[in-house]
């Protein structure tokens, strides 16, 4: 116990040092486990909080990164095939960026679609549980993107920890750092795990009320 919590207090005293190789030492213990607890479930309910005074941003956030990178994918690719085949040249990084910008759009749009709850959730099977069974469910639902988000948060932090401390550069430039697009994956799952806590608070108030609590969704919707 006393090592878990040395590995905690090592965790935090590098993170608030802000050198990477400090970070990825500390990062190796189990302490980050419970760092990445904590922060998960804090910045779940900090981003919840930020979607419920700000609607403009719940509405629009995910939907605008997932938009903008996929058009920056687009327009990389067709710009470079017809550089590459007509004028004979071709940027270094056209090859190398798109990837980034592909994590970008596939995770912020997963946390997105959690709140639509357009993934797979057997819709058709819930419907025809006993409401206390649909609720079930749906805590189950939220125990379980939660505890996925803890885990992607706290191992994708030791592989951005290890890309700043390495000095990892994307290939094709001379200064863009890999570590500056993987950050994305866990704020991302920080978001999504917002997302499955503002799903479990409106389950329950629905639950309260009476209100149905399962209903076929819809990809796209709102």
């Amino acid at each position: 116990m006393d090592s878990i919590f040395g590995d905690v207090a090592a965790v935090i005293a590098a993170i608030f040092s802000g050198d990477s190789w400090e970070m990825k030492q500390a990062f190796g213990g189990q302490g980050l486990w419970l760092v990445g607890l904590v922060g998960t479930l804090g910045g779940a309910w900090l981003f919840a909080e930020l979607y419920r005074l700000v609607p403009f941003i719940e509405k629009h956030l995910e939907r605008a990164l997932m938009v903008w990178s996929y058009l920056l994918i687009a327009g990389i690719i067709f710009v470079e095939v017809f550089r590459r085949f007509l004028l004979n040249e071709q940027a270094p990084w056209s090859t190398t960026l798109p990837p980034y910008l592909f994590l970008i759009m596939t995770w912020f749009g997963c946390a997105y679609n959690v709140r639509l709850r357009t993934h797979l959730s057997f819709s058709e099977f819930r419907i025809n549980l006993p409401r206390i069974g649909q609720i079930m469910c749906l805590w189950l639902d939220a125990i379980l993107w939660i505890g996925i988000a803890w885990i992607v948060i706290v191992t994708s932090l030791r592989v951005v920890v290890n890309s700043a401390a390495n000095f990892q550069i994307m290939l094709g430039t001379d200064d863009v750092m890999q570590w500056w697009f993987l950050l994305s994956v866990p704020i991302s799952f920080v978001i999504l795990a917002a997302r499955a806590y503002q799903n479990l608070m409106e389950d329950m108030a629905n639950y309260r009320s009476g209100e149905e609590l399962i209903s076929t969704a819809v990809i796209g919707g709102d």
